[in-house]
């Protein structure tokens, strides 16, 4: 299966097709509202204040696997984010991104880079022919993805 050829649900359960994508450069995260890592939303929104208008998206994909650290519903979760950290890249429904019940875009991404997701805010950069480029583990911070992305934004 092509990355394009995927279709998630948005926060509202709408479908949204990858195809939508094509063309730009993706930062896919599944993300978490209770985790010590979730002020890591400050420096995501930071990278889509600087590089929206070059192409570049976040797909906000919150989960609930780890330690039920991403409890509430889609409503909940994006209002959170919403007051706590002013986030306005897109945020998806709630998914597993392991297991039986897994996100297909979850079982594409972990088929390129090094399978199962260990823990919230993994990151995966998608380039702008939605070839997965790298995966991120949990503790790389945005601002430390800054480079790699504007390189990408680059070619």
């Amino acid at each position: 299966m092509n990355f394009y050829d995927l279709i998630v649900k948005d926060a509202k359960e709408n479908d949204i097709s990858m195809r939508e994508y094509k063309g730009k450069v993706l930062l896919i995260v599944n993300t978490a509202t209770k985790c010590g890592y979730t002020k890591q939303y400050d420096g995501l929104q930071e990278l889509y204040d600087k590089y929206k208008d070059r192409g570049f998206e976040i797909l906000d994909f919150p989960c609930n696997q780890f330690a039920g650290q991403a409890p509430g519903s889609n409503e909940e979760i994006a209002a959170f984010c919403s007051l706590n950290f002013g986030i306005t890249f897109k945020q998806f429904k709630k998914i597993n991104v392991n297991g039986k019940e897994e996100s297909p875009l979850y079982t594409l991404l972990k088929e390129k880079k090094n399978g199962r997701i260990r823990w919230n805010f993994t990151k995966f950069l998608i380039d702008r022919d939605g070839n997965v480029v790298e995966r991120y583990d949990s503790a790389i911070t945005p601002k430390e993805l800054d480079k790699e992305i504007a390189a990408i934004l680059d070619k």
